[in-house]
């Protein structure tokens, strides 16, 4: 098994990175001959350089990887990240870097490794301040004399003011720093940033691809694995959880229960105010398993005094106060998460009754509700399903803008009512 075997549907990318590991240890091989550090001598290129423009070498300071949701942007940024720091002998006989066995393959992958750092929020943004700490830690030299790798799972999430301080790392980095960038789309990074990296799009995963990984990895039965894979169009992290958390799949058959529930303007309320409860629900029950014992592990560093209710030093109150912000934020984010999820799956609905209405060979993907999908189908026509995924769509958008979530949701309902 190597770092590479979760990355599914890629091969492509794969060649690619497999390509630029092994120029990457051949620059530090050479490094360690010569006694000193070597530093990257690429000048970065546009994404759409040609290889020749780039230089010879596969390798360079900062790459960007795009793709849609389940694609696994951030799955192949850490394998990346494990093979640079892939210390096998295989590798100086010609095998790949990235065995998967090795102690920097394991470190790595595990988030163990003192020169790999993982950045991925549950929060809204990434703000100036986390950015300029991982500004500090891009300039230090690694600790094994490999190479320092940052991987931004979320950098679509960076505020204006952290992407301009990320920028001046990005144009002037340390020799031996790799930064790993990961964005659903290249409009969601600043053309300065994007144009200083290397760019890898990753497609969706083919829909057996997705249940053979189900399989063999998590040990999903056949049947379960191919049904959760087609319900979720490739997208890996939703097909695993859909099959192996039982209120998971609940919240989703409730949710392609609301095309048949909108039929008066009663309807549309009350299926616009269980979705956004549901969603309130999801952020309850993260914040009921992680923020209790965020607060009572913040308590006992600061030094309170035993129990929820012991009293905290002089001076320390202010430290409370932004755990309990962020502990908000996040929730606000949990909840939005939820309902764009449930959004995803009304979107796949509507998918399949458009197909269904225009006689289209693509395999339906919620087939547990195929009564539901031809009744719908039936009862309308191709250019109200589309106005209807538009309604969808526009709610998500939205969202986005922070609109009130049950007044978006309530719109959208309304919407999908008149088609």
């Amino acid at each position: 098994m190597t770092v590479w075997d979760d990355l599914v549907g890629q091969e492509r990318v794969t060649e690619q990175l497999v390509a630029a590991a092994r120029d990457a240890d051949a620059i530090v091989t050479a490094g360690a001959e010569a006694g000193s550090r070597t530093a990257l001598d690429l000048t970065p290129a546009p994404p759409e350089a040609s290889d020749e423009a780039r230089g010879s070498s596969k390798m360079t300071h900062a790459w960007l990887f795009t793709g849609p949701p389940g694609s696994g942007r951030s799955t192949a940024a850490r394998a990346f990240a494990a093979a640079l720091q892939c210390v096998s002998p295989d590798r100086a006989l010609g095998g790949a870097p990235g065995c998967g066995f090795c102690d920097g393959c394991h470190t790595a992958l595990s988030g163990t490794h003192a020169d790999v750092e993982v950045v991925r929020t549950d929060l809204l943004s990434i703000g100036v301040k986390e950015t300029r700490e991982l500004v500090r830690r891009a300039q230090l030299s690694p600790a094994n004399g490999r190479w320092q790798v940052i991987v931004l799972e979320d950098s679509d999430r960076l505020t204006e003011g952290a992407a301009n301080v990320l920028l001046k790392a990005v144009e002037e980095p340390a020799p031996r720093t790799v930064w790993l960038l990961c964005a659903p789309s290249l409009e969601d990074v600043l053309p300065t940033i994007r144009s200083r990296c290397r760019h890898l799009i990753l497609r969706t995963p083919p829909v057996d691809a997705v249940a053979d990984v189900l399989m063999r990895r998590d040990g999903i039965e056949p049947a379960v694995a191919a049904a959760v894979a087609r319900a979720t169009q490739g997208h890996i992290g939703r097909a695993r959880r859909l099959a192996t958390d039982e209120r998971a799949r609940a919240r989703r058959a409730a949710v392609l229960k609301l095309p048949l529930r909108i039929d008066d303007v009663g309807g549309c309320l009350k299926a616009a105010q269980e979705l956004v409860d549901a969603a309130a629900e999801d952020a309850k029950q993260v914040a009921e398993e992680v923020d209790a014992k965020e607060t009572e592990e913040l308590r006992a560093a600061l030094g309170a005094a035993s129990g929820t209710g012991g009293r905290l030093p002089r001076g320390t109150a202010g430290v409370m106060k932004d755990l309990q912000d962020r502990q908000k934020r996040r929730a606000t984010r949990t909840q939005r998460d939820s309902l764009d999820l449930a959004l995803t799956d009304l979107t796949g609905f509507y998918r399949d009754v458009l197909a269904l209405q225009l006689g289209s060979s693509v395999a339906m993907a919620n087939t547990e509700v195929q009564d539901a999908v031809q009744r719908v189908a039936q009862s309308s026509t191709p250019e109200r399903t589309l106005r209807r995924i538009e309604a969808v769509l526009a709610c998500r958008e939205a969202l986005d803008s922070n609109v009130a979530p049950l007044l978006a949701v309530e719109a959208m309902t309304m919407a999908l009512r008149a088609g």
